[in-house]
């Protein structure tokens, strides 16, 4: 990353959204696919990847394609760094922060392959918790126009 205004502006446009700061939180514990962090997130994949493009543009993560998957991981570079871990211990006792950690940690321990190929569709994980829980979605009455 090269020193320039546009590129500090890059930076900041990237700290600036809560699914990048997520996602940001999610690598440092290692470099994670784009479908593990899309499953975690309950995201469409267009939407993490754009994230992610985001996140690249700021100089904050690096990409690794192996195969047909592309790995990220937080950059190394130093002065990105110094920036990078104090925003990141301002919200680490964040619940949600706290949730994905836990939902990383399973997802680091599923086989990538069978994993990815598998898909994720969003909102899965949270209507199976609902029906789990007995809860059922129920519609609204509409109201008689007459």
């Amino acid at each position: 990353m090269t020193s320039t205004l546009p590129a500090v502006v890059d930076l900041g446009k990237a700290l600036g959204h809560p699914a990048r700061l997520r996602i940001l939180a999610m690598l440092r514990g290692g470099p994670l696919c784009v479908c593990q962090i899309t499953a975690v997130l309950e995201l469409a994949a267009s939407t993490v990847s754009a994230h992610l493009l985001d996140l690249r543009r700021g100089g904050l993560v690096t990409e690794d394609k192996q195969g047909k998957w592309v790995h990220y991981a937080l950059t190394a570079d130093p002065r990105i760094v110094r920036v990078l871990e104090p925003t990141l211990a301002l919200f680490e006792g964040d619940e949600r922060v706290r949730a994905d950690a836990k939902l990383v940690a399973e997802v680091r321990r599923a086989p990538l392959v069978s994993f990815c190929r598998v898909g994720f569709r969003p909102g899965a994980r949270r209507r199976a918790e609902r029906q789990a829980a007995g809860v059922r979605r129920t519609g609204r009455a509409r109201a008689s126009s007459r």
